[in-house]
């Protein structure tokens, strides 16, 4: 598909979206939406004909980018064949699509519960535990999203929770590892890991094991950060939960199928969680789809007693349909790997390069296409380039970062003083160089902010 200008037609998409969309996470008289006119691929356009390279995968969604033909095909088709069925029977797509998920998630995660998205499998997935355990809390890490639905949203550990933090909720937070921002005061990740453990287990231990159903954490934590767990902490926490009984839950929402260039990113950390929850990249985002990956011994205490959940769309047709398309384009087109060794060989090392040259770049950290940079005024401090959760006046450093990077035709994801370089996992190396060269030219711009 080629961009070509209408504006006339994108003046009327903008003001039916300005005089009747709610907007998520927005102050609705503050913001001014870009009308989309199409997409393909790496690429989107608006009705200027202004065409942007996508760093964002949506909302690091489109793992198999925009448009592909066969996933598209695979909707029409179900469409025509068996638009939507309720989730109490047994449909084609449906099986198919659990199959193939059960296939490559870790260990004994065989059964499958379908959710709408990412924050509803969070949900179930803690509903889960405490019904499985019969304990109330639940932990979860303090740089972490895992949704915006009641119980997803307070395990959330930034500052989008504070507006709806709920303190009967059961919820206690706690510091994960981050060697970067360490709040352990470590110099090498064999201390910041051992003083996470060490951490977690006092923090258990005074909030009282048997009270504890669950640890939720993010494999690789994704919109607070990409932080990727030094080696042996995920290790450390299976085993104390192992020890006291609690219910290990991987958000795998963001991080998994293929984004870190492995299915799941526990692979990389060899690892098995008890509950593995995802969405996004299970189908690229095209029909909304999430789901909860269960073990044996969860699931059989649902084998007599009833799962007291569900959702009218759970396992819809169309979703399936096209989780089945996706994962199949994924094995033949090789996108995981693809993914793999774009992280290795181009992205990883252009965004080292360009942390090398950029005083605004602390850190370059990720694995596979799931990269960030960590802006800062000072890097001997390590003080951000904006402080932490601003907003208006005080943002205008990363505020000009993104202006420039959009200039440049990079659509970028920013949040608070990094921005994350998060392309569609099949993307090219062709395609990462235009990003890298706009990133420069953007981060020259974020140059000037510098203390």
């Amino acid at each position: 598909m080629t961009p070509h200008a209408d504006p006339e037609a994108g003046a009327a998409v903008k003001a039916a979206d300005r005089a009747h969309v709610f907007h998520s996470w927005s102050a609705q008289g503050l913001i001014d939406p870009l009308a989309v006119a199409g997409a393909e691929g790496s690429y989107f356009w608006d009705y200027d004909g202004n065409r942007y390279l996508d760093f964002t995968s949506g909302l690091v969604y489109t793992n198999i980018g925009y448009q592909h033909p066969k996933v598209v095909a695979a909707i029409q088709e179900q469409a025509g064949k068996l638009a939507t069925f309720a989730p109490a029977f047994a449909v084609e797509s449906r099986s198919e699509a659990v199959r193939l998920i059960a296939e490559r998630t870790p260990g004994d995660l065989d059964k499958i519960f379908f959710t709408n998205g990412g924050a509803e499998a969070v949900e179930n997935a803690v509903r889960m535990a405490r019904l499985h355990t019969g304990r109330p809390k639940v932990l979860s890490a303090y740089r972490s999203y895992h949704g915006g639905t009641a119980t997803a949203i307070n395990i959330t550990g930034d500052p989008r929770r504070w507006a709806s933090d709920n303190g009967t909720a059961g919820v206690v937070h706690f510091w994960a590892p981050f060697l970067y921002r360490s709040p352990f005061y470590s110099t090498t990740e064999s201390e910041e890991c051992a003083r996470a453990l060490t951490h977690l287990e006092d923090t258990i231990a005074f909030e009282g094991p048997q009270t504890i159903a669950a640890i939720v954490l993010e494999t690789i934590p994704g919109t607070a950060g990409i932080m990727t767990p030094p080696p042996g902490y995920l290790a450390g926490v299976r085993e104390i939960c192992d020890r006291y009984g609690i219910v290990f839950v991987l958000d795998e929402v963001m991080a998994g199928f293929g984004r870190t260039g492995t299915w799941f990113a526990a692979e990389h950390f060899d690892v098995v969680p008890d509950l593995i929850t995802f969405a996004k990249g299970v189908n690229s985002g095209y029909v909304p789809l999430g789901g909860v990956a269960i073990s044996a011994e969860i699931a059989a205490t649902f084998d007599k007693r009833p799962y007291p959940g569900g959702l009218t769309y759970s396992g819809h047709p169309l979703a399936c349909a096209a989780a089945v398309a996706t994962i199949q384009v994924m094995e033949d087109e090789k996108v995981v790997e693809n993914a793999a060794r774009i992280g290795e060989t181009v992205l990883g090392p252009g965004l080292r390069e360009l942390a090398e040259r950029h005083p605004s770049v602390g850190e370059a950290r990720g694995l596979g296409v799931f990269w960030a940079l960590d802006l800062v005024r000072d890097r001997e401090t390590h003080e951000p380039l904006v402080p932490y959760n601003a907003t208006g006046e005080a943002n205008a450093a990363m505020a000009a970062f993104g202006a420039a990077c959009k200039k440049n035709g990079l659509w970028p994801f920013v949040n608070m003083n990094r921005t994350h370089a998060v392309p569609a996992c099949n993307v090219s190396e062709a395609e990462v160089k235009e990003g890298l060269a706009a990133l420069d030219a953007a981060l020259a711009v974020a140059d000037e902010w510098v203390a």
